[in-house]
């Protein structure tokens, strides 16, 4: 849900690529407003860039979250205002994180997640836009976890993965956001041209647990460290597709996010956390995994295995071994 309309609106738009769902959804929403006018770039007012959210595209063209940004900006020559779509991801996942996080918070991400760090490195480039012009005004979102039926990235498929499913551990809290409530964000924020840093989620989190119950995951069993360590690992590494170094850390603290300040601009979420996540994680996980990674995955059952009988064993020995001593 949009504003009330009272604020001035622009009526240039210029929507930059995206090869994902919210795109699509942005230019559907922008398009049904009679006072907007989608425009070319070079004749734009608003500037949308969606392209460092759009990190599947990336990913198989091996580019960074920065790459097009700069020349975007620099064909956009009468663009006053830029709607940036980073992620929440860029404050890190760690166990000290205030929660919620709000658009206050110090960025601290992976220093071994690439993504995280070129999406802040983006948001300084459109920054650094706005200071170099007058009256220019910059509004960067940062989205929780975005899913829906259809334009789910695979990196918010591995993060819905591995969130909930930490063996013998507790799990932290997360946020998943629909995309349709993203989209509207974004045409909010360029039809009002909001100008700062703006947080997108629903409303609360879900609890570890339950995000356990809706993945469907077996009770929690109580195994040795060294276990889950051997458990955690290799179900990790038989997520679906490829998992980015740095991205393991996001599913194991909390980085969950304040949605105040873009509610008090007139955004309100639709959709809750667990309906998101329902829908962007309807096929399991498995249905997904390669051949290749079918039978990688049969040996890591293998090996996990072994290690749980061989753990079993040991501690069965030494438990006669004390008995016989205390005879």
């Amino acid at each position: 849900m949009v504003g009330d309309g009272s604020a001035a609106r622009v009526t240039a738009i210029h929507v930059g690529e995206s090869a994902d769902g919210l795109g699509a959804r942005v230019l559907r929403r922008l398009v049904s407003d009679p006072s907007v006018r989608i425009v070319e770039a070079d004749s734009c007012e608003v500037l949308v860039w969606l392209a460092a959210h759009d990190a599947d595209s990336r990913a198989q063209r091996r580019q960074s979250a920065l790459e097009g940004l700069p020349e975007a900006l620099a064909g956009a020559a009468n663009a006053q205002h830029v709607v940036l779509v980073s992620s929440a991801l860029v404050y890190g996942a760690w166990a000290n994180n205030p929660v919620p996080l709000t658009e206050q918070a110090a960025l601290r991400p992976d220093v071994e997640f690439a993504y995280a760090r070129q999406l802040g490195a983006a948001e300084q480039v459109v920054d650094e836009w706005r200071l170099s012009g007058p009256g220019r005004t910059v509004t960067v979102l940062r989205p929780a976890v975005a899913m829906a039926a259809d334009g789910t990235s695979g990196l918010a498929r591995a993060l819905a993965a591995g969130m909930g499913q930490r063996p013998g551990e507790a799990d932290p809290p997360a946020q998943f956001l629909h995309l349709d409530d993203l989209a509207t964000s974004v045409v909010l924020a360029a039809t009002r041209r909001l100008d700062g840093v703006y947080n997108v989620a629903p409303d609360g989190w879900v609890a570890g647990e339950r995000v356990r119950a809706l993945a469907g995951a077996v009770p929690r069993v109580k195994l040795p460290d060294r276990v889950n360590e051997v458990v955690g690992n290799l179900r990790w590494r038989f997520q679906r597709g490829p998992i980015p170094p740095g991205l393991r850390g996001y599913t194991r603290w909390p980085w969950l996010v304040a949605n105040d300040k873009l509610k008090a601009a007139g955004w309100r979420p639709t959709v809750t956390n667990e309906q998101a996540y329902v829908e962007g994680t309807e096929d399991k996980w498995w249905t997904m995994v390669s051949p290749k990674r079918r039978q990688e995955l049969s040996l890591g059952i293998m090996v996990t295995s072994a290690v749980v009988g061989a753990v079993v064993v040991v501690q069965f020995i030494r438990r006669v071994r004390r008995r016989r001593k205390g005879l």
